[in-house]
């Protein structure tokens, strides 16, 4: 959690709004794949990709 802390202090900080949303996504791509890891959806999440 200090990184993301870290991440939007810096975001903030240096006034680089649009790498907001970047973030966002890269963190909610890597939770769905953390997720959906052992399931036997993972096969065709990983195609997606």
């Amino acid at each position: 959690m200090e990184i993301l802390i870290q991440v939007a202090k810096f975001i903030i900080r240096s006034k680089k709004y649009w790498l907001g949303p970047i973030f966002v996504l890269l963190i909610a791509f890597g939770g769905l794949l953390i997720l959906v890891q052992g399931s036997s959806l993972a096969p065709f999440i990983y195609a997606l990709f």
